[in-house]
């Protein structure tokens, strides 16, 4: 992520990770007040 952040650029950028992600989970790290790193664990079920 840039070092000025825009908050609609991270809901952008989550809006996206979410509309791909079947099964997983989402992590956000903040430090500082500030978004610095998204996670993406996806998760494959198998039938």
């Amino acid at each position: 992520m840039r070092k000025e952040q825009n908050f609609s650029d991270v809901a952008a950028r989550i809006e996206h990770m979410l509309s791909t992600l079947k099964f997983g989970s989402i992590t956000l790290v903040v430090q500082d007040g500030k978004v610095i790193q998204l996670e993406r664990q996806e998760k494959e079920r198998l039938d």
